[in-house]
């Protein structure tokens, strides 16, 4: 190997510039003849059994050069790589700028490399984000009111599926009803929840009540439960808006040259978690777009700072865990590994291993941050 030069682009981007002696160059001559005659078809010969003076009357040589470059360039791509210390995370863009027999190879490879991360002092950063969250103060008690709202929300939620229950058991009896009148009943039946619905019409809250919910006494200790479950969804909130707000602080202050591969692969995640969504509502996702009056490149446009933000932050994450030397353990790992794999039987153990890692590990950075204050 001759001539290797890299060239920084912009966006974390390479190109490596350089020729491949005439010699090793040459020695791939006979592969890529053999390799084009496997799949030939000359009358009076088997396939795969074309002599080489018949192979080269019949293929152009420009084809065997061709064929000898993609072999040479994926044999010495990944010693480029290793010995220039490059850590590629995209396909190359290759180009051949020197093509000829018994002379060097000429090419040039375009790369994204993983960025280098200008973390800032994100230890004094979580410090304060959390002091100011305590300046705050937020009580995360249940209030009577957030009680007695989620108790009402409750009742009417049982309403609407008994009325829905109702409403389908009664037109089973009444094959003559029009289909105008059916959609009507099922108008009626998505109002139930409305917040004008009379007291009357909900279930009555008392001990059978909340027996028929689940493994409650009576009413007091739905209470009580219930005032437990609120005051763990506030502290979540909060957890969550703090955990927000010191990774908006450390983006601010973030100095990083972001490659378009990573933005492109968290727009792809998007797009995809919402074509599911659309399709689990039993919609197709090409009338949802037609109906929303946007295309797929208008939404890429519009998810595009969602998508840097989370490029950003798993670049975040992943440095903050080199430095501070945080690893998941293994043995929850192993734990995560085995629900999913329960779950998702055509799942691949090595990628359920490498997504357990990640997301217990960023939640040991996450906890790492949240006690700067102690």
């Amino acid at each position: 190997m001759t001539k290797i030069k890299i060239n920084k682009l912009p966006k974390s981007e390479v190109e490596i510039e350089g020729e491949l002696e005439a010699e090793v160059f040459e020695s791939y001559w006979d592969k890529a003849l053999h390799k084009i005659g496997e799949n030939l078809e000359v009358d009076g010969f088997r396939k795969g059994k074309v002599p080489e003076n018949v192979l080269l009357s019949k293929i152009p040589e420009a084809q065997i050069l061709g064929e000898m470059a993609e072999m040479a360039l994926s044999d010495y791509y990944p010693k480029i790589l290793e010995e220039e210390k490059i850590d590629a995370i995209s396909a190359p863009e290759i180009s051949i700028t020197k093509l000829a027999r018994k002379n060097p190879l000429g090419f040039k490879i375009k790369t994204s490399t993983m960025p280098e991360v200008g973390l800032p002092d994100y230890k004094k950063i979580a410090k304060k984000a959390l002091e100011d969250t305590e300046k705050e103060g937020k009580n995360t008690e249940a209030t009577d009111q957030e009680l007695e709202d989620t108790i009402m929300d409750i009742r009417k939620s049982r309403a609407k599926h008994v009325h829905i229950a109702e409403t389908g058991e009664a037109e089973d009896h009444k094959h003559e009803h029009k289909e105008g009148e059916a959609h009507e009943h099922k108008d009626q039946a998505s109002e139930v929840k409305d917040a004008s619905m009379p007291d009357a019409e909900l279930p009555e809250f008392n001990d059978d009540f909340v027996r028929s919910l689940g493994p409650f006494k009576d009413v007091a200790d739905f209470k009580d439960k219930l005032k437990e479950n609120i005051k763990l969804e506030k502290e979540n909130q909060a957890r969550e808006k703090t955990r927000l707000k010191i990774i908006e602080e450390i983006i601010k202050e973030l100095k990083i040259e972001l490659p378009e591969v990573l933005v492109q692969v968290e727009l792809d995640k998007i797009l995809y978690r919402m074509e599911s969504d659309i399709t689990q509502m039993g919609l197709k996702f090409e009338d949802y777009l037609r109906h929303i009056n946007k295309t797929i490149e208008d939404l890429r446009k519009e998810f595009r700072g969602d998508a840097e933000k989370k490029a950003k932050l798993a670049l975040i994450l992943n440095e903050i865990a080199k430095q501070e030397k945080i690893i998941a353990d293994q043995e929850q790992v192993a734990n995560e590994v085995a629900q999913i794999l329960s779950h998702y039987k055509d799942a691949d153990p090595e990628r359920a291993k490498t997504y357990a890692e990640n997301v217990l590990t960023n939640e040991k950075v996450f906890q790492f941050l949240e006690n700067q204050n102690k």
